[in-house]
């Protein structure tokens, strides 16, 4: 039997009442079956400066440490002006370089988001897809989610207060599951 896969989480919102952390605290609770997930906290990280990419500070190594560990990746993403926080540009960022030894490459990964607006994320998600493009990371197409994320969708620990949308996200996971073992089959089981 093969071993459980290793899912490292990003959120790119640092608000603690996040919907976003909140739905990330709903997908970890909902994969945890089957695979182990962790949220890596991102808002502690330096701006990226390439001047630092041959010495990183500690936090930086921690960051690649955990990244690095991980099997296969969700992004959470809020919309901040049509597009993706800066935190989760700056932590993308971090673990791209140096040139070579990006913590991203090759992991299966997925791309969600929420939003107290109707687009749910969308414009911030397209930007982050072609940004992990770039950095050949193998993101899961479909479904596509953008929740609408209206007052009281998610309770504080990340249960879902709609049983249409904790439908929708347990077959979001079903299809990220999927997604993992067909990008990196040595963690079928």
């Amino acid at each position: 039997m093969a071993r459980r896969p290793q899912v490292k989480v990003l959120v790119g919102s640092l608000r603690q009442v996040s919907v976003n952390r909140r739905l990330a605290l709903a997908l970890t609770g909902l994969l945890a079956s089957e695979m182990d997930c962790a949220l890596v906290e991102i808002g502690a990280l330096p701006h990226y400066n390439e001047d630092d990419e041959t010495n990183h500070g500690t936090r930086v190594k921690e960051f690649r440490k955990q990244c690095a560990a991980a099997d296969a990746f969700i992004f959470v993403t809020p919309e901040y002006n049509r597009s993706v926080p800066g935190v989760l540009k700056n932590a993308i960022d971090q673990g791209s370089r140096p040139k070579g030894l990006s913590v991203w490459k090759g992991a299966p990964s997925g791309v969600i988001g929420a939003s107290p607006g109707v687009l749910g994320s969308c414009m911030a998600q397209q930007h982050l897809r072609n940004i992990l493009a770039a950095l050949d990371v193998p993101v899961m197409g479909h479904p596509e989610t953008y929740i609408h994320a209206k007052p009281g969708l998610f309770q504080e620990d990340g249960t879902v207060t709609d049983d249409a949308v904790t439908q929708f996200l347990r077959q979001w996971c079903d299809s990220f599951r999927q997604w993992t073992h067909l990008i990196k089959p040595q963690l079928s089981h």
